[in-house]
């Protein structure tokens, strides 16, 4: 097994990794970004159709996000409004009401070729060999007073700084940190929630958004689920043309296909029984987003607590993430404010630091 010596680790290749890794590296940095899946990106995860893109994981942004705003138009992927005009469709116990106007969404922007087109963009920024993917982080510890040691499946590697660019409850299940980490901090990181971590974003697809001839938004709230919310998922031009809503975890014996298509069908008529395609992604299967019992995790005012902004280890391991993020919590803006932040905190680290040499690459 080998020895590497970087100045510092990011974990996780998500928008949060990726944005700390970026702005390490333009600070001249020496880093590594080691991710355990196959793809960039975690929760940004877009999927190509014959009509276009389909996102499965984040869907929006909003006005205000100066970070992912500029990432979405420098990225080439292809910002546009989401749809509002129309009215809502309500379920409830007593049956099906047509409510005026758009009661669900917001104006927000998506991504016309997918989120993912912002984490591939900022993965492409940096030198070949930087993201490293299929290499999950099997532990992290202190290795002297100086750096961290960071064991993979076929490497051990040391860095002056690590940045957790995970969700906490998902670090703290998956990695092992040698109970150098305090007590308080690891119950605080097992209760916080994973954003989308106990949700299956369900997408219907149409050949065309007939609903719009009926003066509907495709907007849609139930209190008879599966899905609890329903929005219009139509791509630029109209294509693809889809509804997708967000289900909670169900029971075991539950056809979620079958129970989805009823309730659409009950919901926007016969058109919507006939779907072209119909996706279910269960983020609760996802083994790096999120870990087991995730749907019990519930207490979001966690998100940003202020101990996640306090480095551990000696003042090097540092949070990254948007359940981490001071601001933003659950947005992709979060994730890459959170990023910055680690980014920012290293560097003034680094700036206090009376080394005068970068660590080199030694192999043993």
């Amino acid at each position: 097994m080998s020895t590497v010596d970087h100045e510092v680790i990011v974990v996780g290749a998500g928008a949060a990794g990726l944005r700390a890794a970026t702005s390490l590296r333009a600070a001249g940095c020496d880093v590594v970004c080691l991710e355990a899946r196959d793809r960039v990106g975690g929760r940004l995860l877009s999927v190509p159709t014959t009509a276009g893109v389909l996102d499965l994981g984040a869907t929006w942004f909003w006005a205000g996000e100066q970070r992912v705003t500029r990432l979405a138009r420098e990225s080439g992927a292809a910002p546009f409004r989401q749809h509002l005009a129309g009215d809502t469709i309500f379920q409830d116990g007593g049956g099906v009401r047509r409510l005026g106007g758009n009661l669900v969404d917001g104006p927000a922007q998506r991504f016309g070729r997918g989120a993912a087109r912002i984490a591939t963009a900022m993965a492409h920024t940096l030198p070949p060999d930087t993201v490293r993917l299929g290499c999950p982080v099997r532990s992290v510890r202190s290795a002297d007073p100086h750096s961290l040691a960071v064991d993979t499946d076929d490497a051990l590697l040391r860095a002056r700084h690590v940045v957790i660019a995970v969700p906490p409850a998902l670090a703290v299940a998956r990695i092992d940190f040698a109970g150098q980490l305090p007590d308080p901090l690891v119950g605080l990181a097992r209760a916080t929630p994973v954003w989308m971590g106990a949700i299956t974003k369900v997408v219907a697809v149409y050949e065309r958004p007939f609903w719009r001839d009926a003066g509907l938004a495709g907007a849609g709230l139930s209190r008879l689920g599966p899905l609890q919310e329903i929005h219009d998922m139509c791509g630029p031009g109209d294509s693809p043309a889809a509804l997708f809503g967000f289900a909670p975890p169900l029971s075991a014996d539950i056809d979620l296909e079958a129970a989805v298509i009823g309730q659409l069908n009950s919901m926007f008529g016969e058109h919507a029984a006939r779907p072209v395609r119909l996706i279910a992604q269960d983020w609760r299967r996802e083994a790096w987003t999120s870990p087991p019992g995730v749907e019990a995790l519930v207490d979001y005012h966690l998100f940003g607590h202020p101990v996640f902004h306090e480095p551990e280890l000696g003042g090097r391991l540092h949070w990254a993430c948007t359940e981490t993020a001071a601001g933003f919590g659950g947005h992709i803006e979060g994730a890459l404010a959170s990023g910055d932040a680690a980014a920012a905190a290293i560097l003034a680290a680094e700036a206090r630091t009376p080394h005068t040499t970068r660590p080199t690459q030694v192999i043993t």
